[in-house]
């Protein structure tokens, strides 16, 4: 007699696992991308290399950047890649914190799971810690003074310091502010400071770091069109255009019957008389400076030269509207539309520059700009990228403080400062509840353990002295000196965070650890047959990586 057949629910070639199987692949996916990351926190960083397929090479500490590169196999970990991107979106820093955090609460939970604890339970406790984070956080924050020039330095500096530009902090930092201060902008009361539209960085391999600058205006990579043009105008009257200086050419293919020669004569005329029709609609307002986003024609320049206009054509759309903002020009669409009040008369100087090989265009010394470029100068196009990212960063940390102002110590106090209430607010609870909610505490003492790894003195010695001095009253502004690994008053040191970024950080650590949890069964995809041979293989590399 047969036994049943077995039923077949899931297609032959569906690859399916479930329960604590999962579970534990998940979370050891988040460790893995964790530990990529670990030796990327705290000033003593150290950075990574990586390869990209097209044979690029990105030299990086930044959190986000270095997993934007790296190509997973596992879902798990790609949902871990994913919250530094969030986060770097969000804030723009705290990218090496976040998954650093993420991973050690997976790790703490597994313990739970074996022993047999429901995820649930987990999850409801890790929840109940969030809201209690961020009371606490909350409480620890400080107001700051944003027109203090000083303490805005400082908190900039103590994101700096953990980058790879920390030799020129000074110069980074004043570099920073000053960007922010630029294109902050306020109406009806509401802040809007757009570092990604207004504040341009522009990198020219060559030239000592030292050179790098905020210009109180805008720089774009152009020469005059015709050679003849005035390359140096004081004071400049702008005309911006978005429509080109040449005859308009019909959008499909035209054709036109010529019967008599004059005819053809005629034609030509009348291209040529609308482009000086255009010229004269452009000399009615007087510019010095036309810069158009699309082509000038042969005879609009010469036109133009005459009437001693300079000239710059295909210019970004982005770097024109930059321009608007520093000069207080109007971008206009049709040259006859053209009045007074669209010309921009906010900048003092234009002159055209040769650095290195190129041309560039300065439009600067602006009365009031709302928009600014930031020049880097650099040995290579490496470590100019690096820069970039690091100032970036910066930007960020000084927007966030810009747009709410409260700070939270740095240097892993405010993690010890949260684990410690957290384990005193866990002693007054009853039920199982309890122990997940005492690992979420244990769980954040992971960034200045990591800090402490770092620049290589004794973990156990310096944490376990430093869960001491946060059980003193008014202490919880001490945390790791990252350079030497020594207990040091935050205050003392200058080392402040923005409170949002550390919200941030916790809530979407916290919320993907929960999300991980959840998962109980993977089901993944269909493949052809002849591919499960060649995959499977693979597939158990990667999870033995």
């Amino acid at each position: 007699m047969m036994g049943p057949r077995p039923v077949l629910v899931l297609s032959q070639n569906m690859k399916r696992e479930s329960g604590r199987k999962v579970q534990t692949g998940n979370i050891s996916a988040a460790k893995t991308i964790a530990d990529i990351i670990r030796t990327c926190l705290g000033p003593r960083a150290m950075m990574k290399m990586l390869l990209d397929p097209m044979g690029g090479i990105v030299m990086t500490n930044d959190g986000n950047a270095i997993l934007r590169e790296i190509q997973v196999q596992h879902p798990a970990a790609k949902s871990m890649i994913e919250i530094s991107r969030t986060q770097d979106e969000e804030v723009g820093d705290g990218t090496t914190s976040v998954i650093i955090l993420a991973g050690e609460m997976l790790s703490v939970a597994e313990h739970f799971l074996e022993q047999q604890m429901h995820p649930t339970v987990i999850i409801g406790a890790y929840r109940k810690a969030l809201d209690d984070m961020i009371s606490i956080l909350k409480k620890i924050g400080t107001p700051v003074d944003v027109n203090n020039r000083e303490m805005m330095l400082k908190i900039i500096k103590s994101a700096i310091n953990t980058k790879a530009i920390n030799r020129w902090s000074d110069l980074a930092c004043t570099i920073a502010l000053d960007a922010v201060k630029t294109v902050e902008f306020e109406e009806n009361g509401r802040k809007e400071i757009d570092i990604k539209k207004y504040a341009k960085v522009e990198k020219i391999p060559g030239g000592f770091s030292e050179d790098s600058c905020v210009l109180r205006g805008i720089m774009v990579n152009k020469d005059v069109t015709h050679p003849r043009m005035r390359r140096l105008i004081k004071n400049p009257r702008i005309v911006l255009l978005d429509c080109s200086l040449e005859y308009k050419k019909g959008e499909s293919q035209t054709d036109i019957e010529i019967t008599r020669e004059e005819d053809f004569a005629r034609i030509l005329q009348m291209e040529e008389e609308y482009i000086q029709q255009i010229c004269e609609d452009l000399m009615r307002v007087k510019p010095d400076l036309v810069i158009t986003e699309k082509g000038i024609s042969d005879l609009a320049q010469h036109y133009l030269m005459r009437a001693n206009i300079t000239a710059i054509r295909r210019v970004r759309k982005t770097d024109n509207n930059r321009i608007a903002r520093a000069c207080g020009a109007r971008i206009v669409s049709r040259t006859d539309e053209l009045r007074e009040e669209d010309v921009g008369t906010g900048a003092r100087l234009f002159e055209v520059k040769k650095i290195g090989d190129e041309y560039f265009a300065f439009i600067t010394d602006c009365k009031d700009p709302k928009a600014c470029t930031i020049i880097l100068r650099g040995a290579s196009k490496e470590i100019l990228a690096e820069v970039e990212r690091n100032l970036q960063d910066a930007m960020q940390v000084c927007r966030n403080v810009l747009i709410d102002p409260q700070l939270v110590p740095g240097g892993g106090a405010t993690e010890m400062a949260v684990s410690h209430a957290l384990t005193e607010k866990s002693k007054g609870m009853t039920g199982v509840e309890q122990w997940p909610y005492r690992a979420v505490a244990q769980a954040l003492e992971v960034i200045p353990r990591t800090l402490i790894q770092n620049c290589g003195a004794s973990t156990i010695r310096v944490l376990t002295s430093l869960r001491a001095k946060h059980t003193q009253e008014g202490s919880q502004t001490w945390g790791v000196n990252g350079e030497t690994g020594a207990l040091v008053d935050m205050k003392d040191l200058g080392i402040w965070e923005p409170l949002a970024v550390k919200l941030q950080t916790y809530k979407t650590a916290v919320e993907t650890a929960v999300l991980l949890l959840r998962i109980d069964d993977i089901v993944s995809g269909h493949k052809k047959k002849g591919d499960e041979q060649s995959k499977q293989p693979a597939a158990t590399e990667a999870s033995q990586e």
